[in-house]
């Protein structure tokens, strides 16, 4: 014979309140658990979905902000090679204008100088035609053991000065 057991026995009040209890407690759940549960649930689901959107969304910006970055850069190294540029012209044409005006510079105290030393030059031949007239009276005097009036005395000077040749001291200063 089989062994009955209590517990597989079915009884059929047991069973009816085993299955009034199951639907109160499914619909207790139902209305006080399933649905607040299932709106956290659906909450959680939005508040992860917004946030997928808002990390997209960041995404997209910070890619976006990372080109304006590097646009503004490449601009900025742009910039600045202009700026070098420019200032490299503009060193350029100081330097070449300050060259210039020292060129200049020295062409006009050379050219002071060279007149200063004509006129010393000038100056200088003077003084030895006016010595060799003297010395020239002095030496009349003592070859002809006269003394000459003044008339004989610029005569003698005048030929003299002619026939001597001041050409080779001139150019010998010039140089």
């Amino acid at each position: 014979m089989l062994a009955t057991s209590p517990l597989i026995e079915p009884l059929p009040g047991l069973m009816i309140w085993t299955l009034v209890t199951f639907g109160l407690t499914f619909w207790a759940l139902k209305h006080y658990a399933f649905g607040p549960i299932q709106k956290l649930i659906d909450e959680r689901r939005d508040r992860i979905r917004r946030s997928l959107e808002e990390a997209d969304k960041a995404r997209d910006e910070a890619r976006r902000l990372l080109e304006e970055h590097r646009a503004l850069i490449g601009q900025a190294r742009g910039q600045a090679e202009q700026i070098l540029a420019e200032a490299r012209r503009v060193a350029e044409s100081q330097r070449k204008r300050v060259k210039d005006e020292t060129e200049a510079d020295r062409q006009r105290r050379l050219e002071e100088t060279k007149r200063q030393i004509e006129a010393e030059t000038q100056r200088a031949l003077q003084q030895i035609r006016a010595e060799v007239a003297e010395l020239t009276l002095v030496a009349t005097a003592k070859v002809t053991g006269k003394v000459l009036d003044e008339s004989d005395h610029r005569r003698l000077i005048e030929d003299a000065i002619k026939d001597l040749d001041f050409t080779v001291l001139e150019q010998e200063t010039v140089r």
